[in-house]
C-alpha cells in the first residue's frame, strides 16, 4: 500500500530546475548522436552495408509516409487557398493567391507539415524500436559484440530522415500548391493555366544556383527538420529504461521534442533567411 503514494510523491517532486536538467541532457546526447552520425556517414567502415541499411529505412521513413504526406499537403494547399481567397476578394486582389499560395507551401508549410508528420510516424516508430533494443538489452549485446551503435544503427536512421523529410517537402509543395489552383478555380474561377503561371513566376526568381529564395530555403529547412527530428528519435530510443513504460516515455519525448524543436530552429532559419 505505500508503494503508491511513494511513486505519486516521486512523480509531483520533479522541480523545474530538474525538468530543464533532462532537456539539457538530452539535447546534448542528440548532438552527440548527430555529430557521431556524419563522422560514420562520412567514413563508413563498409560502404555496401551501410547504404543498404540507409535505403531500407528510407522505404520504412518515406514510402510508407507518401500516402499520409500527400493528403495533408494537399489539404493544407487548399485550405490555405480558401481562407486567403476570401479576404483577397474583399480588396479585389485575387490574382496575387497564386503568389501566396506557393510562396506559403514552399517556405513555411510544406517543410513543417512534412516534419511535424515524419516526427509523429517515423520518429515514433524509431524511438519505439530503438527503446525496445534498449530495455531488452539488446543495445548492450551489440557493444559486447564491438559493433559500434552509431553506426549500425543510428547514422543510417538519421540520414534518412533528412533524406526523407526533404524529398517529402518537395511532394508537399507540389500537391499543396495542386490543391491550391482547385480551390482557386472552383472558388474565384482563376483558370489552371493562370495560377500555375503566377506560381511559376514566384519559383523562377533565380537567386542561388538557379533556385529561387522561397524554394531552397524550404528546402534546407526540410533538411535541417528531418536531421533533428532522426537524432531526437534515436536519442530517446537510446535513453530509454524501465521496461515498456520506459518505452512508451520515450516516444512520447521524442514526438514532444521534436515539434517543439522544429517550431524553434524554423523561426531561427526564417529569421536567418527572411529578416
Amino acid at each position: 500500500m505505500s508503494s503508491v503514494p511513494k511513486s505519486g510523491r516521486g512523480l509531483h517532486e520533479r522541480s523545474p530546475l530538474t525538468v530543464l536538467a533532462d532537456g539539457a541532457e538530452q539535447t546534448g546526447h542528440m548532438a552527440l548522436l548527430v555529430l557521431s552520425s556524419f563522422r560514420h556517414l562520412v567514413a563508413p567502415r563498409r560502404p555496401g552495408r551501410g547504404l543498404r541499411r540507409v535505403l531500407d529505412q528510407l522505404y520504412l521513413h518515406a514510402v510508407k509516409s507518401l500516402l499520409v504526406v500527400a493528403v495533408v499537403g494537399a489539404f493544407t494547399g487548399m485550405v490555405l487557398a480558401l481562407q486567403t481567397g476570401a479576404e483577397l476578394r474583399e480588396f479585389g486582389a485575387e490574382s496575387q493567391l497564386p503568389a501566396i499560395v506557393t510562396a506559403a507551401m514552399c517556405r513555411e508549410m510544406g517543410p513543417f507539415i512534412t516534419a511535424i508528420i515524419l516526427s509523429a510516424t517515423a520518429g515514433a516508430a524509431i524511438a519505439a524500436e530503438l527503446g525496445t533494443m534498449k530495455v531488452s538489452e539488446e543495445v548492450d549485446a551489440l557493444e559486447v559484440m564491438n559493433v559500434d551503435v552509431t553506426g549500425f544503427l543510428v547514422a543510417p536512421r538519421v540520414l534518412s530522415m533528412s533524406l526523407a523529410c526533404v524529398v517529402l517537402t518537395v511532394l508537399v509543395d507540389f500537391v499543396g500548391i495542386l490543391g491550391g489552383a482547385m480551390v482557386a478555380q472552383s472558388q474565384d474561377g482563376t483558370s489552371y493555366a493562370d495560377f500555375f503561371r503566377g506560381a511559376r513566376e514566384t519559383l523562377t526568381h533565380a537567386e542561388l544556383l538557379g533556385v529561387s529564395k522561397a524554394l531552397y530555403s524550404g528546402l534546407v529547412k526540410a533538411w535541417f527538420f528531418g536531421l533533428l527530428t532522426g537524432g531526437l528519435a534515436c536519442s530517446a530510443g537510446l535513453r530509454a529504461k524501465g521496461g515498456a513504460l520506459g518505452v512508451g516515455r520515450a516516444v512520447r519525448t521524442s514526438v514532444t521534442a521534436s515539434v517543439v524543436v522544429t517550431l524553434i530552429v524554423g523561426y531561427l532559419l526564417t529569421w536567418m533567411f527572411w529578416a
